[in-house]
């Protein structure tokens, strides 16, 4: 059957139910309940494993205090209420990866529960709920010879990963379209880099995301079929997977067939689903209190404290920075993107530097050399205040834009002093009238035909005979004074 995947919601009289499961891996030393260094991917394999992780009969699980921090943080920051008390539970199943034949994880009394996320769709507000934020242990990693969905060759174990803190932030099924899924991610992504607690990593599995889709007649409220769709690694293969597998669903009803509750893995060298195996319920995994940890009773002070110490999140972040400085809804959206693009730029006024000059920079030519070089700007050699000195030359008009590019590329690893260059090289901007128009005297004259074409109305022209004066001067002149004089003079 060939499925063709749309971008958003079901428009042939059905809607998408979509709830994401985020799965999150904590930015802590070690793992969840034992000293073996959460620091796995460069590791050898089965190097990072003890006894407790292991699941060795006789070893006993100690809990990570700051993963239980973190994870608090995190329910706080979308919302959460927490509970005065907490269990964890035994998740059964067995699986290569999974040596003790369960998962130490919690059931029905998580550590938070009852948030939310609101986000912009398509210039509307949306609201996602959170249905609970918990605390689990991740398991280890397979890695198949051949491929992993027809028939794998072989198959090796590394039990690294296994114990490592893992979050499961559990969605709400309150989003109806791809973009939805993908915009709720991109947030959720970004207030976890924000506080701290996750890297955001896609693509190497620290952050992840499956995804739990069905259709239902516009109007109706009971639930259809779900499918859980896994194996997505970026933003753009939660959109694509999503997308595909509303399609493929809605294919499926209206040639008057049946959908099944099963799970399938995103294959993007396909761009399609695939089945994997019929979906579990809950009932399955055997669930009971863990006996080899105590409940958790979270004292009021400690979860105010951490809700104290949550830094100022990305959308209100914006919001200020459009109110503070001046700046519009986009730039301040791009400028807050990450904590730290956020930091310098506050950095950058502080030290001196116009609100939205630096906006305009560090969203332009300092993110260029930033993305190229792999460095970002409080890294580099010119580091905050080299480009609080280069930009106040430009404000102050010693140098033009041009040559203020040209030095920033130049000082961006390096670094140096913008000020004693210009002077050094003669780099100062050529803004006196009087000298400007003897310059613009000789290209007049060395350019009728230009001129010409620009009386009779050929606005480019005038750019041709601008760009004339500034190769004479080597880039120093002020362009928007050459402009004007030559306007004049064409004029008269």
């Amino acid at each position: 059957m060939t499925v063709q995947a749309r971008s958003g919601a079901v428009d042939t009289g059905y809607e998408a139910v979509i709830g994401l499961e985020v799965h999150a891996q904590l930015l802590t030393r070690s793992k969840m309940f034992c000293v073996c260094s959460a620091d796995y991917t460069a590791a050898a394999p089965n190097s990072h494993t003890c006894p407790v992780c292991l699941g060795l009969p006789g070893a006993l699980p100690v809990m990570n205090r700051q993963a239980v921090e973190m994870t608090v943080r995190t329910a706080l920051a979308l919302n959460c209420e927490i509970p005065p008390f907490t269990k964890f539970d035994r998740k059964n199943y067995f699986y290569p990866d999974l040596p003790k034949g369960y998962q130490i994880s919690q059931y029905d009394l998580p550590l938070s529960q009852n948030g939310h996320l609101e986000f912009m769709v398509d210039g509307q507000r949306t609201r996602c709920g959170i249905t609970r934020v918990h605390l689990e242990e991740d398991t280890g990693t397979m890695h198949h010879a051949g491929d992993v969905l027809q028939e794998a060759l072989s198959s090796l174990v590394d039990l690294n990963r296994c114990g490592v803190p893992l979050m499961e932030i559990v969605g709400e099924p309150d989003l109806r379209s791809a973009d939805a899924a993908r915009e709720y991610l991109v947030r959720l992504r970004q207030i976890l880099t924000y506080i701290g607690v996750n890297d955001g990593n896609l693509e190497q599995g620290s952050l992840r995301c499956d995804a739990n889709v069905s259709i239902r007649r516009v109007g109706e409220t009971q639930l259809g079929t779900k499918v859980e769709v896994k194996n997505m690694n970026s933003f753009r293969a939660v959109h694509r997977a999503i997308a595909f597998e509303i399609e493929r669903q809605r294919k499926v009803l209206e040639e008057g067939g049946k959908l099944v509750q099963e799970t399938r893995g995103w294959v993007e060298t396909r761009g399609a689903t695939v089945s994997q195996r019929s979906k579990e319920m809950a009932h399955d995994y055997r669930y009971f209190p863990e006996p080899d940890l105590p409940p958790l009773q979270l004292d009021r002070d400690l979860v105010e404290r951490i809700r104290v110490a949550i830094p100022e999140l990305p959308e209100a972040r914006a919001v200020r920075f459009s109110e503070q400085y001046g700046l519009s809804a986009y730039d301040a959206a791009v400028i807050t993107t990450t904590r730290a693009d956020a930091d310098t730029y506050e950095d950058l006024v502080r030290a001196g530097a116009s609100a939205k000059v630096a906006a305009n920079w560090l969203t332009g030519d300092v993110a260029a050399l930033a993305n190229l070089h792999r460095v970002p700007l409080a890294g580099s050699g010119l580091g905050i205040a080299g480009l609080t000195e280069l930009l106040k030359l430009v404000e102050a008009a010693t140098i033009n834009g041009s040559t203020a590019k040209d030095l920033l590329a130049e000082l961006y690893l390096d670094g140096g002093d913008p000020a004693a260059l210009v002077a050094e090289r003669g780099l100062a901007q050529v803004g006196d009238a009087a000298e400007l128009g003897a310059l613009i005297t000789e290209v007049i004259d060395a350019n009728p035909k230009a001129c010409d074409d620009f009386r009779s109305g050929r606005e480019a022209a005038l750019q041709s005979l601008v760009g004339a004066v500034m190769k004479a001067t080597r880039g120093r002149a002020d362009a928007r004074l050459v402009t004007t004089l030559l306007r004049e003079r064409l004029a008269g």
